[in-house]
């Protein structure tokens, strides 16, 4: 394998090229009125991400909010972000380092920059980013940039596929293309983008949704700029940033330095080559307030599109797994904002040549569940350190699936993409969050009269999958299941993880998680068991695809839940009476499901016993 290829999780330049770029002077800002900037920047960055959800076409983009929008200065350091999916705020820097390597010096009031490259900075590729240049008295100081999944790119199926040969199969690849350039649009471009998707009315207005974004985003800064001066208003910028990098790693500094090494984890396969499974090696270094996530030893990359793009993925999910262990929102007294600072303590260490540093052309589109186990990784590999902080296993899979067929009465492609939940495991003092998406995901579920309003799709059950939570002191969160009838002939593609080979760890005692499924007329005498990863599998009208997914583990000894919580769950049907005496040891009585107080001191206390026997 190649040599490893290190790189900081922060963005654009060094310190020192940065203070060379500054199209302003650095003066001192007083705390009242860095407060206010710094309002200001966050409040901008959310306006833009809800203007870009209330005018997006896609349910991607509309329901399960995977966008997300900011403020760059001219190298690509991010002022502010949005709160929405991380993924696409932490990949907006990488976005600009791809343009500025084309178009830097380029640039005039009224450009608008489309880019996707994966190998150029993209998260991957159906993740469209629009930057928008931003000029105060004739001279550029930075962008507003806002990033979205595009329901369908041109890919070698509809919306996307796991098995491709490259990149140029995943669809139409944009490198740093000025869809506008001072203030004139590109009509044949614009054309030629549209003639190659499979929807290109969504497309049309996804689009002009993120250009609308970024505008406002432009507007507004600019407003800013003109209301305080350009002095005042980046030089609170580059204070706020060296205020959140200051915050973290104090943080970071109050953990011994040293190695931390999580358990290899093993991933199911590349969608191609089945029953392979990939496996994933993490270990983190402190070094006193810096922090290395090395991933050497992982996989080496494959011949799928299941590798990870390493700038516009693995480095901005490097700096979520750390920014939330360490400055949990909820533990946290003061607000910490979200840019460039953050990155600037965190470090990567990924080879060339393996999943998450791959090679080009290789594939690099079905990288969503790699990236959420690098944080599920992080939380293993500090559970002793940092017990009271980490989480158990957690269901650390994006199930994306992709609905798809063609009208012939209208002669257009429906496609529609669904991002299905996962789990959260049980954390000290928390139970897990059921039926929720997870970590560096954060997308929002699509509500079934959405789905069924829009492509000919029948949702016949969605509800808490049947299986009881993984047991521990604090139990781990449940999965969902769903089934889908297709009213018409359909094609299905999918780039999950089941979780089969790997699934969830407890922590402390707390038991595993449980993997998902994915069958094919679930509960008929034609059920077939499907791969999670799955390209363009056809359905017949009136079949059914129901989707189960992962369930967290648990944390802590499970003796030691309280007996009430075990008798609320019993109650609320998530396990039996028979699971709890077996599981956390509590016995229970009457219709109305009572704890019997003696009866589990006793049936606890003899576990106990039986216990140090064994260990004797």
């Amino acid at each position: 394998m190649p040599s490893a290829r290190t790189a900081t999780a922060r963005s654009g330049a060094s310190l020192a090229q940065t203070a060379e770029l500054r199209p302003f002077t650095k003066v001192n800002i007083d705390p009242i009125t860095l407060q206010v900037l710094g309002g200001a920047f966050h409040s901008i960055a959310t306006q833009m991400a809800e203007l870009l959800i209330r005018m997006a076409y896609s349910n991607i983009m509309r329901e399960s909010q995977d966008i997300g929008a900011g403020i760059l200065d001219v190298v690509g350091r991010q002022i502010c972000e949005s709160d929405s999916t991380p993924m696409h705020c932490g990949s907006l820097p990488a976005y600009v380092r791809g343009v500025n390597r084309k178009l830097a010096g380029t640039y005039q009031p009224g450009d608008v920059v489309l880019h996707n490259h994966p190998y150029h900075g993209a998260s991957h590729s159906p993740d469209y980013g629009i930057l928008i240049p931003i000029f105060h008295d004739g001279r550029h100081v930075g962008f507003a940039g806002c990033t979205g999944h595009i329901l369908d790119i041109g890919a070698a199926h509809p919306g996307f596929s796991v098995d491709v040969p490259d990149i140029y199969a995943e669809g139409n690849i944009i490198d740093a293309a000025k869809i506008y350039e001072a203030g004139k649009r590109n009509d044949a471009l614009w054309a030629h983008i549209m003639d190659n998707v499979r929807t290109p009315d969504a497309n049309s207005g996804d689009l002009e949704a993120l250009i609308a974004c970024s505008r406002f985003g432009e507007e507004k800064f600019g407003a800013l700029l003109r209301r305080y001066g350009i002095d005042a208003v980046m030089s609170a910028a580059e204070m706020w940033m060296d205020y959140a990098e200051t915050r973290l790693r104090q943080e970071i500094a109050r953990v011994p330095s040293g190695t931390y090494r999580a358990p290899y984890g093993w991933l199911e396969d590349d969608g191609k080559n089945w029953g392979k499974p990939l496996k994933i090696a993490t270990k983190v270094i402190v070094e006193g307030s810096d922090i290395t996530i090395d991933l050497t030893g992982s996989n080496d990359e494959v011949e799928t599109g299941f590798n990870v793009p390493f700038e516009g993925s693995v480095l901005p999910t490097a700096n979520f797994a750390v920014r939330t262990l360490f400055l949990d929102e909820a533990t946290t007294a003061d607000p910490v904002p979200q840019n460039d600072g953050i990155f600037r303590p965190i470090h990567v260490i990924a080879p060339e040549g393996s999943i998450y540093n791959p090679r080009f052309p290789r594939g690099c589109e079905a990288r969503f569940v790699q990236i959420n186990r690098i944080p599920d990784q992080v939380l293993q590999a500090f559970a002793k350190a940092m017990p009271e902080r980490v989480v158990a296993g957690n269901s650390a899979n994006v199930s994306a699936i992709v609905y798809s067929g063609f009208n012939e009465a209208d002669r257009k492609y429906w496609v529609v993409i669904e991002v299905n939940e996962g789990s959260y495991g049980g954390r000290f003092g928390k139970d897990g969050i059921d039926a929720i998406d997870n970590l560096m995901a954060n997308t929002r579920n699509t509500p079934i009269e959405e789905s069924e309003l829009r492509v000919p799709i029948r949702c016949e059950r969605y509800e808490l999958r049947d299986d009881p939570p993984a047991a521990g002191r604090w139990r781990g969160g449940i999965g969902s299941v769903k089934r889908w009838r297709f009213l018409t002939d359909a094609a299905v593609n999918s780039t999950g993880d089941h979780r089969s080979v790997d699934p969830p760890r407890g922590l402390f005692g707390g038991a595993n998680g449980m993997p998902g499924r994915l069958t094919r007329n679930a509960g008929t005498k034609r059920a077939q068991k499907l791969a999670a990863k799955v390209s363009d599998i056809r359905f017949k009208r009136g079949e059914t695809i129901e989707i189960v997914t992962v369930s967290a583990a648990g944390y802590g000894d499970p003796v030691e839940r309280d007996p009430e919580a075990v008798a609320e769950d019993v109650r609320e049907g998530l396990l039996d009476a028979r699971q709890a005496r077996r599981d956390y040891k509590v016995v229970l009585k009457g219709a109305d499901v009572k704890v019997d107080a003696a009866a589990t001191t006793r049936l606890r206390a003899t576990n106990l016993r039986n216990k140090k026997r064994s260990t004797n």
